[in-house]
């Protein structure tokens, strides 16, 4: 547990690098896991693969959740050991995993229940909507893991120990490529499950997630028997991570409420379309992977450096984060812009899936920096406490501008599906010059706010730190 001084003493550049690295690689696995769905997804047929496009949006929705929930209680554990708090730690720790326990079980009830209105709003029917429904419905079943995996991994990356998922993501990943194929098509005494199967194969990832996961969290002793009091949910600790962690998963939810709007516009061009559409978002997730490691860096740097009031180490972990995500984004939109026919190709060989997807990887590299910009800028404000333009910002990146945008371009300008594509490019840019500036000013004022605060403290108790709220 003492490394985790480390993240308030080692060099900037150093630290990103440990954290960022494990982590991109990590979810890389994360998302090849969800291209190997693809893949034999699409062994099936085409109406598979757009079933699982089309569940992306739901089951987004429970990612959302562990995400953003991890996040606040990955900030508030981190700022409390950046001000030398352990004890604060351990409890937000445990009740970390109580709070995703019981946000798991609200999420299954009201997403079985919600999720065939969903699919019968985007287009589903017959077959298209029992392929999709099974699939959904299973995952749901198994959403407790989910947010045990997440939560467990906010205790270890407050501590700079991004390894320990990435070791989990990568195992999962090559799980997948077993029992998928096992799960689908049967054998050794299992019958062909199909669609189930692949949703199957996912939830006992998780399950086997949760178990290394909970003995690496152990290993750390930042939660010991006698805490086992703490399990039962508390007021004051279920307040902060409540308070900290949704901004983050209503700013995420409303990402999948992006992907729900962009799909409903894109489900008017057909099948077809959706399928493209669910492809090339696969290839733009494995792209941007380096942001995730960089927002994940980004997050638990500043937040340390914030419980321990070291301003310009929270500057200096921007600006460096920015720097490296620039670089990377260069390279992946020269490759994704060149490289977009053969990538969908890699998924599919329905030639009006392929060239789809062709026009809108080409256009979407156009915006890889863009994210950079957003996700680094919205970690940072997440690290300091300050969660909540998340939620605007979502709401209007995701759902406001883009019902408006591709009505008028769709609809009342006849553009098509091009009209959705250069949506996304505008809107996305301008969120993201937005968030920069904004974020600046926010951090700054944030330290002003911070250094009066710690006068004021130090009249009363000398020896007293506080971390900004």
């Amino acid at each position: 547990m003492s490394g985790y001084r480390d993240l308030t003493t080692k060099p900037v550049p150093v630290l990103i690098r440990r954290i960022a690295i494990p982590a991109s690689v990590g979810y890389f696995f994360n998302t090849m896991f969800n291209v190997v769905d693809t893949f034999f997804g699409g062994l099936i047929s085409t109406q598979v693969v757009a079933a699982l496009s089309l569940s992306f949006p739901v089951f987004f929705i429970i990612i959302a959740m562990g995400v953003g929930v991890s996040t606040g209680t990955t900030a508030l554990i981190a700022n409390a050991l950046g001000a030398g708090a352990r004890k604060e730690a351990r409890l937000i720790a445990i009740q970390g995993i109580t709070f995703g326990v019981l946000t798991a079980i609200a999420i299954t009830l009201l997403g079985c229940l919600a999720s065939p209105v969903l699919f019968t709003l985007l287009g589903a029917s017959d077959a298209y909507l029992a392929d999709s429904l099974i699939y959904m419905d299973t995952i749901f079943i198994g959403t407790v893991f989910f947010m045990l995996s997440y939560m467990m991994n906010a205790i270890l990356t407050a501590l700079g120990d991004t390894k320990s998922f990435r070791n989990f993501l990568i195992a999962g990943f090559f799980m997948n490529i077993v029992l998928d194929p096992w799960f689908i098509y049967g054998g050794l005494g299992l019958p062909g499950l199909g669609i189930t199967g692949i949703a199957l194969a996912t939830v006992l990832v998780q399950v086997m997630g949760c178990l290394y996961l909970g003995r690496r969290v152990y290993k750390t002793r930042l939660i010991v028997e006698k805490d086992v009091k703490d399990i039962f949910p508390k007021l004051r600790p279920f307040r902060d991570i409540a308070r900290q962690g949704f901004p983050a998963s209503i700013s995420m939810i409303s990402v999948g409420l992006g992907i729900f709007v962009i799909t409903f516009f894109v489900s008017k061009f057909g099948k077809e379309a959706v399928a493209a559409y669910g492809i090339a978002t696969r290839v733009e997730q494995i792209v941007l992977l380096p942001t995730i490691g960089l927002n994940v860096a980004t997050l638990t740097i500043v937040a340390q450096n914030n419980g321990a009031r070291l301003f310009d180490r929270i500057t200096e972990t921007l600006n460096r984060s920015l720097t490296y995500g620039g670089i990377l984004m260069a390279f992946g939109t020269i490759a994704v812009f060149a490289g977009a026919a053969p990538f969908m190709d890699i998924f599919t060989d329905d030639r009006a899936v392929i060239e789809i997807g062709k026009v809108f990887l080409r256009i979407d590299s156009l915006v890889f920096f863009a994210y950079v910009i957003l996700f680094v800028n919205v970690a940072a404000l997440q690290g300091v406490k300050r969660p909540m333009y998340a939620i605007w910002l979502g709401l209007a990146r995701q759902v406001v501008a883009p019902v408006i945008v591709f009505y008028l371009l769709v609809t009342v300008a006849g553009c098509g599906l091009l009209g959705i594509w250069w949506g996304i490019f505008f809107i996305t840019w301008t969120a993201a010059l937005v968030t920069l500036f904004y974020s600046r000013f926010i951090l700054k004022k944030a330290e002003v706010e911070s250094r009066i605060a710690a006068a004021e403290s130090s009249e009363r108790i000398p020896a007293e730190k506080t971390p900004i709220e």
